[in-house]
């Protein structure tokens, strides 16, 4: 394995705080005034279906009030499976999806997995035919479900499947039923089996809607903006939010295959993302600095700044590194990019993805500037 020295601590993620996301200012949006709040971004889901998401969870307590726990993470599980957030569409401004996302017929033919044959109920209105039924849009309702259970989530007056504000809405009030809890995981076992009666399904979706909920409620709010380099830096590692954590992956290109776990070699699957080196490493090549592939040998590059000098003494992007000794360099583990507001980005351990977080009080050891 490439790396030695960025596994994360497991005994550390018992003291994490919990986990936002912030979109921060570029060199663009210097104008935007301090401690603004804005939508995050989560890799892999197109911002305009995040935003369906958040909405329609915005939106539930006014369609079952009796509803518990629904947040725009379960609502995104269930569409990364289900139409893997409409990839390969235009969705347009008011949430329109083009061209429709269609099923395949469900004759019974085996196609797509459909044993059992659905009559047509529609005339083709939703599916394009009335030949039988095909499951519509982004959480692939069966138009007859559709019919009962859709919502106008944009305001438009029109209830269409095939909006992705209108089928985000009409997901969470499907799973919501008559009210249940979606904080008890058997009654949100219960939601999502709704779906598809699969115990392979279930747990798909699951593994998502437990990685996405890793990222909070998509905001968070920053007193500190960057610009210039440091922006960059920052926003290319944004663009990895919710990547998996993977030992030994990461380069200046990309997330690249490493073992999921510890370097140890338990539960050492293959799996493609970063660790936090990798991250860090990725960050910095897109401004043409080239880091080495440790978190202790990136301490030695650039500026140290102490661990003395406080957090404070950062500036956004900024590494920011933490030690089992936090007066020897040498026992460096793990490195992130500081955000500002005592906030950073990282590759925390393993099971978890790329995520921001407050910077950790244990083993703090300071930063260094590249920038």
């Amino acid at each position: 394995m490439k790396k030695l020295g960025c596994a994360g601590l497991t005994v550390l993620g018992l003291l994490l705080t919990p986990v936002f996301l912030v979109l921060f200012a570029t060199a663009a949006h210097k104008q935007d005034t301090p401690d603004m709040q804005t939508v995050g971004k989560v890799s892999g889901i197109p911002a305009r279906m995040l935003t369906a998401y958040q909405s329609a969870a915005a939106q539930l307590p006014g369609q079952v009030p009796k509803c518990k726990g629904m947040t725009w993470a379960v609502l995104a599980g269930v569409a990364k499976i289900e139409s893997d957030h409409a990839a390969g569409h235009k969705i347009t401004d008011n949430g329109d999806i083009t061209p429709h996302i269609l099923g395949p017929l469900l004759n019974g033919s085996g196609a797509g997995g459909n044993r059992t044959s659905f009559p047509d109920t529609d005339g083709g209105k939703w599916d394009g035919t009335a030949s039988g039924e095909r499951a519509v849009g982004p959480f692939q309702f069966l138009p007859s479900t559709w019919e009962s259970t859709g919502r106008d989530g944009n305001g438009d007056g029109t209830k269409d499947p095939h909006n992705a504000d209108d089928a985000a809405l009409g997901a969470a009030v499907y799973l919501c039923g008559n009210g249940r809890n979606l904080t008890d995981r058997s009654q949100l076992d219960a939601a999502i089996l709704q779906y598809n009666h699969s115990q392979a399904y279930l747990a798909d979706v699951l593994s998502w809607i437990d990685r996405y909920s890793q990222l909070g409620d998509g905001t968070i709010r920053t007193n500190t903006h960057a610009t210039g380099t440091a922006a960059t830096v920052i926003n290319a590692a944004f663009k990895q939010l919710g990547v998996p954590y993977s030992w030994g992956g990461g380069d200046s290109n990309g997330p690249t295959k490493g073992t999921c776990c510890s370097p140890s070699g338990k539960s050492g699957t293959s799996i493609t993302g970063f660790d936090c080196s990798g991250l860090t490493l990725y960050a910095y090549a897109q401004v043409g600095i080239n880091l080495p592939e440790t978190a202790a040998e990136q301490a030695g590059i650039g500026k140290r700044i102490p661990a003395s000098a406080g957090v404070g003494a950062l500036q956004p992007g900024d590494l920011v590194f933490f030690a089992y000794d936090s007066s020897s360099d040498s026992t460096i583990h793990h490195v992130g990019i500081y955000l500002g507001d005592s906030m950073m980005i990282n590759a925390p351990r393993p099971g978890t993805s790329v995520r921001t977080e407050q910077v950790w009080d244990q083993g703090y050891a300071g930063g260094a500037r590249l920038l």
